[in-house]
């Protein structure tokens, strides 16, 4: 499983429980196409964090790139519901951060074969 982060702040004036339903709205619709595994929103707790990481954590789990591929794809159609769904969290969107991390170790890892 590879897992797609996104840190994020919002821009000021944006609700806080309009961007959790739109992202709800939006990925829900990337998952039921199969384009995503699965995806959760996190919030920072106590203020503790990375300030420049901002305040909202979104993780997307996709089962490999291909997968990422098609959902890239598909967004960037920019046409539809997907352009309106895509648009209603980005919009609300001030300052973010991407990472793409995979499970460790790797399921297909072959060991004792390592050159370094």
């Amino acid at each position: 499983m590879d897992i797609y982060h996104s840190f994020c702040s919002l821009k000021p004036g944006s609700s806080d429980t309009d961007f959790a339903d739109n992202i709800g709205t939006y990925l829900d619709d990337l998952q039921e196409k199969g384009k995503i595994a699965g995806w959760r929103l996190m919030r920072r707790k106590l203020g503790l964090g990375p300030r420049e990481l901002g305040e909202f954590h979104l993780m997307i789990e996709i089962e490999n790139l291909a997968q990422l591929d098609d959902a890239f794809t598909l967004v960037s159609t920019r046409d539809g519901d997907i352009e309106m769904r895509h648009h209603s969290v980005n919009s609300m969107i001030d300052k973010i951060t991407f990472a793409l991390y995979r499970d460790f170790p790797d399921p297909h890892r072959v060991r004792g074969n390592e050159k370094f």
